[in-house]
């Protein structure tokens, strides 16, 4: 279970986040939503480790993570994939994916999120891939690490209509396998698959879809 206990985030002399409560079960898929800015990429950075929080505690499984590094988390079994996909140059998708999981799923999760492997695996992560392609392979590797926490960061972020059917599937098998996932979109479609919805607004997380006010 994670569990964020009164997490405020500020930079610049401005409270991103302030005072923010909330628990994911085991096996629950969370979705979060709020307008562009309202802090949901901060949250979701500063359960990952990658930013910290001002004040605050974050708890994994009843073990204080608050001053592990990303790197420490990971090895805890928390995983995230970033809103815009980072370019790897000289790192082929074959690489990433066998460093994430090993060589024998890296052919099978590219073709769950709708790429062909023989098209892909030895293409460059720096190279000519679009946005959609790199956020496809981003996603690829949280699979292939088969994290017990899953964040993704507006997974449909320049996808298309196609890839998004193959997200939509993705994460109702990660949900039937029960797989504890942290979800930040704006999409109707992935917002209707979750178990529970928060909105966060002003600073604040509020359950459901009309907390933010």
């Amino acid at each position: 279970m994670l569990s964020v206990e009164r997490v405020s985030y500020e930079t610049e002399g401005k409270c991103i986040l302030k005072n923010v409560n909330f628990e994911v079960a085991e096996g629950e898929f969370l979705v979060i939503i709020g307008p562009n800015g309202s802090g949901k990429s901060t949250l979701a950075k500063i359960v990952m480790g990658i930013l910290s929080p001002t004040k605050g505690r974050i708890f994994w499984n009843e073990k204080d993570v608050t001053d592990l590094n990303v790197t420490e988390r990971a090895k805890l079994g928390i995983s995230y994939a970033f809103q815009a996909s980072v370019r790897m140059k000289g790192i082929t998708v074959k690489k990433i994916l066998e460093i994430a999981g090993g060589s024998e799923c890296a052919e099978k999760h590219l073709r769950e999120v709708g790429l062909e492997p023989a098209e892909y695996l030895e293409r460059d992560l720096g190279g000519e891939l679009s946005g959609g392609e790199r956020k496809r392979i981003e996603i690829a590797s949280v699979l292939a690490k088969n994290a017990d926490l899953m964040i993704f960061d507006e997974p449909e972020a320049g996808i298309d209509l196609w890839s998004f059917e193959d997200l939509r599937r993705v994460f109702k098998r990660l949900n039937k396998a029960k797989k504890t996932l942290i979800v930040i979109s704006h999409q109707e479609k992935i917002i209707e698959l979750a178990d529970r919805i928060l909105t966060l607004g002003n600073g604040n997380l509020k359950e459901g879809l009309n907390g933010l006010k």
